[in-house]
Order: C-alpha cells, then sequence, then structure tokens
C-alpha cells in the first residue's frame, strides 16, 4: 500500500459535539419510525438539485435633480437631470435587472428600485433587508453615494454607452473608492472592484459570487464519524471559528443500526434492485464489479438523504469511508456519494475539513457538482487529479461516461471511473491546510487514464505559471468543479475570509 493511502486510512481528526448533533443523536434510528421511501426517491431524470438561499438585491438610482441659473454652471454631467428621466432609468434598470436575474444560474431575488436623492431616501431603501445594493450613481453628491452603499459595501454600476451617461462616470476615483487589496474603510464602503461599467454580464459573475459567499457562511453540515483534517488538526474547529459552520456529527453507531434496518427491509431494499436496475440501463454506464455492491449502494444513498433531511441540510461528508462502513454496508460510499452529487447534494468522503469549505463554497457558487481528490507532482505543466467517488453529472445535466469498479484500495464495493470529456475546462481549489489561505487554479482535462491509482482520474494540463505549484504540494485534496470561475473566487475571498493566489490568470 502506497504511503498516500495509508495517510488517508489513518487520519482521524477529533471531533466535538455540536447543539445541532445532539439533536441528531438524539433522534435515534427506529426502523418503525422511519417512513418508506417513495419510488422516485432516487430519480436520473430530476432537475438538479438547487441550494441555497436566494441572494436579494436592492438596486438604487441615486441622483440630484438641478434647478437653472442664469450665468452660472448649474448642472453636473449627466443624462438625468429631470423627474421624467428618472423614471425612464427607473423603468430601463429594472427590465435590465429582471433579464438579468432570469438567466442566472442561482437564486436571485431583485427588489424594486429605490430612487434615492437625500440621506434619509438611502435609509428608507436599506430598510429592505437586502443582502447587497445595487446603487446607479446617475448624479449626486459623493457623500450621498457612500449613504446609499452599505457599511460593508455593496455594486456599483454607472453608465458610458448603455443608456443616458452618468456623472459618476466621470467622478468616480480612489477618493470615493478603496484600491484593490485596501482593508475596510468607512469612508470609502466600495472598492475599485465593485465598479462595473455598461455590462451586466460583469454585475452577473459579480452577484454569483455574492451569493455564494452568503450561503457559505454559517452553513450546516453532516459529519458522519465526525470531522477530521488532513494533516491538519485543527481544521473543523478553525471551519467552526472562520466560517462559522455548523458541523453535525453522527455517530457510526447510530449509522450502523440505520444500515442493519434497511438492509433488512424488504421494501427499501426492492426499491434498490430497481434504481440499480435504472442506473445500470443509462447510457455509457458498464458494471465490473459485483451489481449487489450498487444495490447496497442505493441502501446508503437512502439511508444519507434521510441523515441530510433530519439535520435540515443538503451537504455531507462521511469519515472512516475506507474502513469503518465497509463491513456494516456490505459495500463502499464511493458510488453513493457520486449520486448524491450527481442529484445537487454535496457529499464527500473522509470528513476533510482541510478541503471541505472550499467544496462547499464552490458548490454555491456554480452551482454543479464538486469532485474532491487528491492531487500529485505538477511536472511539465500536468498534473493527475484522481479519486474513487467522481460525481458523473459535472455539467449538472448530462451523464458523463462511466465503468462502475471496486474501489481501489480495498478492492471492495461500487466506485465510479468517470471519463471527463477531453478538452473540458476545470478550476481547481487547493487550500494550505487550516490557514485561510486558498490556491487557485485553472486547467483542461488532456486525458482519462488507468493507472494504479483512485478509479476517477484525469491528466489535466494547467493553464498559466504551473511551476509556482511545485511549491504549493502538500499531498493534499484538491476541489474541481467545470467551468471557469477564478474570477468569482477571487471577488468573494475577502467576504467569507480567505485569501486567494492564482496560478492561472482570474
Amino acid at each position: 500500500m502506497c504511503q498516500c493511502c495509508m495517510n488517508r486510512r489513518e487520519f482521524i481528526g477529533v471531533t466535538t459535539a455540536m447543539t445541532a448533533a445532539a439533536a441528531v443523536g438524539a433522534a435515534s434510528y427506529a426502523a418503525s419510525a422511519t417512513p418508506s421511501w417513495p419510488g422516485d426517491f432516487w430519480n436520473p431524470d430530476r432537475a438538479h438539485l438547487r441550494i441555497g438561499k436566494p441572494l436579494r438585491v436592492q438596486p438604487i438610482l441615486m441622483y440630484r435633480i438641478p434647478e437653472r441659473r442664469e450665468m452660472t454652471s448649474w448642472k453636473s454631467w449627466g443624462g438625468i437631470q429631470t423627474l421624467e428621466a428618472v423614471e425612464e432609468e427607473v423603468k430601463r434598470i429594472t427590465e435590465e435587472l429582471n433579464d438579468l436575474a432570469g438567466r442566472a444560474d442561482f437564486a436571485l431575488e431583485v427588489l424594486p428600485v429605490a430612487r434615492v436623492a437625500s440621506p434619509e431616501d438611502a435609509i428608507k431603501a436599506h430598510a429592505s433587508g437586502a443582502d447587497t445594493v445595487i446603487v446607479y450613481p446617475a448624479t449626486g453628491s459623493g457623500s450621498l453615494l457612500q449613504a446609499s452603499l452599505l457599511e460593508d459595501g455593496g455594486l456599483i454600476f454607472v453608465r458610458h454607452k448603455s443608456g443616458p451617461v452618468y456623472y459618476w462616470y466621470e467622478a468616480l476615483s480612489v477618493r470615493q473608492l478603496r484600491k484593490e487589496g485596501e482593508g475596510p474603510d468607512p469612508a470609502r464602503r466600495a472598492s475599485v472592484k465593485d465598479v462595473v461599467v455598461d455590462d451586466p454580464e460583469e454585475l452577473l459573475w459579480r452577484l454569483r459570487a455574492l451569493h455564494a459567499a452568503k450561503n457559505f457562511t454559517g452553513t450546516r453540515v453532516v459529519a458522519i464519524g465526525g470531522p477530521q483534517g488532513k494533516y491538519d488538526d485543527s481544521a473543523p474547529q478553525f471551519a467552526r471559528e472562520r466560517f462559522k459552520f455548523d458541523i453535525v456529527d453522527v455517530s457510526y453507531d447510530d449509522l450502523g443500526k440505520r444500515i442493519a434496518s434497511v438492509l433488512a427491509d424488504k421494501e427499501k431494499m426492492a426499491l434498490c434492485e430497481r434504481w440499480t436496475e435504472q442506473y445500470l440501463a443509462l447510457p455509457n454506464t458498464v458494471l465490473e464489479t459485483d451489481r449487489a455492491f450498487v444495490v447496497n449502494c442505493f441502501a446508503l444513498y437512502g439511508i444519507f438523504k434521510e441523515i441530510m433531511a433530519e439535520a435540515g441540510t443538503e451537504l455531507m461528508t462521511i469519515n472512516q469511508c475506507m474502513s469503518t462502513i465497509l463491513p456494516m454496508s456490505k459495500t463502499t460510499a464511493c458510488l453513493t456519494l457520486g449520486l448524491l452529487n450527481d442529484e445537487g447534494y454535496v457529499a464527500f468522503c473522509e470528513s476533510d475539513f482541510v478541503i471541505v469549505p472550499a467544496g462547499i463554497f464552490l458548490r454555491y457558487l456554480c452551482g454543479k457538482p464538486v469532485f474532491m481528490h487528491n492531487s500529485t507532482f505538477p511536472h511539465g505543466g500536468v498534473v493527475t487529479c484522481a479519486h474513487c467517488t467522481g460525481p458523473r453529472r459535472m455539467d449538472g445535466v448530462h451523464y458523463d461516461p462511466v465503468r462502475i469498479l471496486t474501489h481501489y484500495e480495498s478492492e471492495y464495493g461500487a466506485a465510479p471511473k468517470v471519463d471527463i470529456p477531453v478538452g473540458q475546462e476545470l478550476t481547481f481549489i487547493s487550500p494550505e491546510f487550516a490557514t485561510g489561505r486558498w490556491v487557485g487554479i485553472r486547467g483542461v482535462v488532456e486525458d482519462n487514464p488507468f493507472y494504479e491509482i483512485c478509479r476517477s482520474q484525469q491528466d489535466v494540463r494547467i493553464h498559466g505559471d504551473w511551476k509556482k505549484l511545485i511549491n504549493e504540494v502538500r499531498d493534499s485534496h484538491w476541489m474541481m468543479v467545470y467551468g471557469d470561475y477564478l474570477r468569482e473566487i477571487a471577488y468573494a475571498a475577502p467576504r467569507i475570509g480567505v485569501t486567494v493566489d492564482c496560478i492561472s490568470e482570474a
């Protein structure tokens, strides 16, 4: 057995009971109290689950109506100088934001446009309780601009060519805005990175980042078998303190009772048999292990969904997944975790809270499954990404080809070898243990090899200065998603309490 695999087996961190954990533990599993599973509890055609609360946005049109005065300058730059122009601009903003919300791939609630011509108007606008504001500063003073923003900032949209030109297209400067990298400043509530000129798409990706930041902080996640941290035992406590995570500890004793009950339940196991038949009938699905392992993976699938529902979350991770669970479930959790991610839940192995926060953040950010995997030593611009829990619906819609094999280290159970399309663009986060520093990486799939390593595996060419990764090797886990999200990660970083260094250009 390689040293890496031994480390992954041996690292079991300390566990701490939380209030929510006590509630889950108190509701000790009893088969008679557990309802039957509906026939479509697992449904491969179901739309990908959208998780997270909506981001509530308050648009603010900031303006000043000037009065004509003879033989002196009486108005500023800008095409909005009358109440009629204000109403036309409110309509324009409303239409643009409604279109944006209709195209957003995350939950976005846009409130009616607030008209702000005084600090008192700004106070009234903030009473909506929105998560953020988008200030449209057509005209008005610098003090009114600061009053229109929230204490923790907001977005600023100015017009050049997309409508009547704004005064603040010219007037914005570092007197009103923080420079990139500067910390909080009550006199300059927004930064230069919060300004958008003309382009609603530039608003959209920033709002996506803010949606992820809102839902990430204070999230609840189930940790079956307790949380740990690979090479950093402080990781669970760091997640609790820095990210305000509510980690619900579910014991293996509780899980064992649930598994025994389900395996003895003829009705539920008949459903698992049916789901197995449906799953194996999906196009490009090849079974290369014992079918009974797959059936038992569906039993675990139902149990894990029950546990998450009891805890009031869609997020989970499982510790000791290469040892303790095998004799209990008569399978491995690998395929089960893939099934949950394919459906839209967040489900990771190993309970590694060095990496779990990054995976949860990416899931809220991109709205698609996240693949937790081992990393390798970079060479020639290439790294290999591998784990036995690969999701196969990584775009949230289509199922990639898969071979169902055994879990590599145990040669037991059911584990997916997923082939990601060659040429697929990917984004990665590699945390520097529990320091609050993340490394952002972008790459493209070159191959889906079949090395003697974890089953789902890709050779990935790194974009950017790949040699910088040599100083970042930690024998650690990374998180992977389809697409390019580095700019969103960098934008959200200060809002969730991390710093991000990007190997690839963000």
